[in-house]
């Protein structure tokens, strides 16, 4: 044979070889990673190729499926009062990958989960039904919520303390959902809505922690009352007033200048939002003491998961004693989601323990068995003794019955609270946050609920701004619509 013949002979087949190793390649160890991209039209095509299976509040679906009238996807995801949930459904877009409920349970909603596959379908090879995913979302509370905040920048949770489940997840101002599902208009709505300064995209509710002000004195009385530095909510502290923290020249003053501040008791000094005292208290206890009771109500822990996972809410390390101070207000770098202080007030209001917090209570295949039962599997935790859940219970009722969070009162529930007033800027240069963190107990069926409400901006005077003002009001609504 000639001998460039031969040459190119084997080149030939090297070239063969070549392409039958890429091809085995690409085949087995690049074909799931290319079959799951994100950006392969055929799991576009799977997924809308039949409608979805449904999110479900109350017994009723809040979502559905509409047929297209054009293009290879099948059909698009619809949703009922999309603006009211969307802080619970999250969207399914034809163009970008699902989030929140719908992204966690896709496959459940799209029939590829393999818990969904009967014989039948193992033997024919067909797609599975979609299965269902029902919520523990109250839609009287959730309703409250959002039409309480209004036209407000906030977020608002509502839990059940008994069983964890969440009955609200407001967000404001939300969006609808189904300006997303389209693949023909997803992406001049995608656009519209990052474009807007509000950002309506954001879940407030669980992902977006903010300085909670005077709400976190919650948790530094139950660090001193666990502690036993204080037998009663009762007892004097040694609190002078104005108190200036070691290592600084800079007093800490309260708000109200005339309050009864000097050497307040807890009680006196919750239901005055007294600074003086908790700021002392955190310097006397200590922040390790303090981040330790801290992280029992679920501070730093960034695998809060609801399902949805939510931001940690943040108590920082490596502080000297002013900063410490800062962060017994619930300043500093103190950072939380309403869904945290909900989840203190939840753990104050069940005597000291907290049941895990869920807003989804069981997936279910298309014929409505149980899949997975999350009501079942919450699990539960002390994070304070009975008797000091007991003292402060009482110390928050005394807030809203004659102290800063009056607007929170309701006839026939009993109501315990804590307002919180966050400086926002440097040196408080832009609109404080308004908190309101509470738990309300009907007198005559013994319900329960806790609350937690940010008001992050309002039309409201700089003036007018306070936990009692603008967030009380919402809480309110929110623990009537629940109890009553």
């Amino acid at each position: 044979m000639n001998k460039t013949i031969r040459r190119a002979s084997v080149f030939a087949l090297l070239l063969v070889l070549a392409l039958l190793v890429r091809a085995t390649w690409v085949q087995f160890y690049d074909g799931k990673a290319l079959a799951d991209d994100n950006d392969n039209r055929r799991n576009a095509i799977q997924t809308y190729a039949q409608p979805l299976g449904n999110i479900i509040v109350a017994g009723d679906p809040i979502t559905g499926s509409a047929r297209t009238k054009r293009g290879d996807l099948a059909y698009k995801r619809t949703y009922e009062d999309g603006e009211l949930y969307a802080a619970v459904t999250g969207y399914a877009s034809q163009s970008y990958a699902p989030t929140q409920l719908e992204g966690i349970y896709q496959d459940l909603l799209n029939g590829t989960d393999s818990r969904l596959k009967t014989v039948t379908d193992t033997l024919t090879g067909r797609r599975s039904d979609p299965g269902d995913v029902v919520t523990t979302i109250d839609p009287a509370v959730q309703k409250a919520a959002y039409a309480a905040l209004g036209g407000k920048k906030g977020a608002a949770v509502a839990i059940d303390p008994k069983t964890g489940r969440i009955l609200a997840v407001a967000s404001t101002p939300s969006y609808d959902p189904t300006r997303l599902t389209d693949a023909n208009t997803a992406g001049s709505a995608w656009k519209s809505l990052n474009a807007d300064k509000d950002k309506p995209l954001i879940n407030r509710a669980l992902r977006q922690p903010l300085p909670p002000g005077s709400t976190f004195k919650l948790v530094v009385a139950a660090a001193a009352l666990e502690d036993g530095r204080y037998k009663s909510v009762d007892d004097p502290t040694d609190s002078p007033d104005p108190y200036t923290p070691p290592g600084t020249t800079r007093a800490l003053v309260n708000e109200n200048r005339s309050a009864p501040c000097k050497n307040a008791s807890i009680r006196v000094a919750l239901r005055y939002s007294c600074n003086n005292v908790f700021g002392k208290m955190a310097v006397d206890l200590g922040q390790d003491e303090v981040r330790d009771m801290a992280e029992k109500f679920g501070f730093n822990d960034d695998r809060q998961d609801v399902p949805v996972r939510a931001y940690a809410s943040v108590y920082p390390s490596d502080m000297d004693k002013p900063q410490t101070a800062l962060s017994g207000i619930g300043q500093f770098d103190v950072t939380a989601t309403p869904l945290q202080m909900a989840m203190v007030s939840a753990a104050i209001a069940h005597d000291g323990t907290l049941v895990s917090p869920h807003m989804v209570s069981r997936i279910t295949d298309n014929g409505g068995d149980v899949l997975e039962n999350y009501d079942d599997d919450a699990g539960t935790r002390r994070i304070v003794s009975s008797s000091t859940a007991a003292q402060l219970r009482s110390a928050m009722e005394t807030v809203v019955k004659d102290g800063t969070g009056t607007n929170a009162l309701i006839d026939g529930v009993t109501v315990g609270g804590k307002t919180g007033t966050a400086q926002h800027g440097e040196n408080n240069s832009k609109t404080p946050y308004a908190w309101f963190t509470s738990y309300g107990t009907s007198g005559s069926s013994g319900k329960e609920v806790a609350v937690a409400v940010m008001v992050e901006q309002s039309d409201a005077a700089r003036s007018e701004v306070s936990g009692n003002g603008l967030a009380a009001p919402v809480a309110r609504a929110m623990m009537r619509a629940a109890l009553t």
